[in-house]
């Protein structure tokens, strides 16, 4: 009888230690990427990237994410990748780890890791000024790279997508 009890016993806790695990790993975890990555990561020509840049300080930035969650959800089953890179320092990793869990963000989140500030945002687009938010579109496939330095609202990204899938 008292096999009985630990066997069950010992079953229930490995089932809620399984559980645990797989929902802790299809959380969305924060990590750090470098413009050589992210460069690498875009090249795929069979998925459209839209990749916003942001930081957790700035308004408008956190005004337009949950705009850039909903294209993701909206094409979950479709070549589109919504990347959410925030542009805080690195020592604001955990910050930034919070916030994506806190805000419960879908898309894949990215914390730059940048050692030159001006080589990244020249990496990313030799016009941009580094202002927040700034997004760009990527369709290798048709040889589309555009960058956008302004705040988007949903139907705008709609469109963005819609034109250049």
């Amino acid at each position: 009888m008292i096999v009985l009890y630990m066997s069950k016993r010992f079953i229930f806790s490995m089932l809620f230690t399984i559980c645990f695990t797989v929902a802790f790993a299809q959380s969305n975890p924060v990590r750090l990427l470098t413009i050589q990555q992210l460069e690498k990561r875009i090249s795929n020509p069979d998925t459209v990237y839209v990749v916003n840049f942001w930081a957790t300080w700035c308004g408008p930035c956190v005004k337009e994410l949950p705009n850039f969650d909903q294209l993701q959800t909206t094409y979950k089953n479709k070549p589109l990748k919504v990347l959410l890179i925030s542009m805080d320092f690195k020592s604001k990793f955990n910050e930034v780890k919070a916030f994506a869990k806190t805000r419960k963000l879908v898309s894949e989140v990215f914390l730059a890791d940048k050692t030159n500030e001006q080589a990244f945002i020249d990496g990313i687009d030799k016009s941009w000024s580094g202002a927040l938010p700034g997004t760009l579109i990527v369709n290798t496939k048709k040889h589309f790279r555009k960058f956008y330095e302004q705040e988007f609202i949903y139907t705008e990204l709609n469109k963005l997508y819609q034109t250049n899938k």
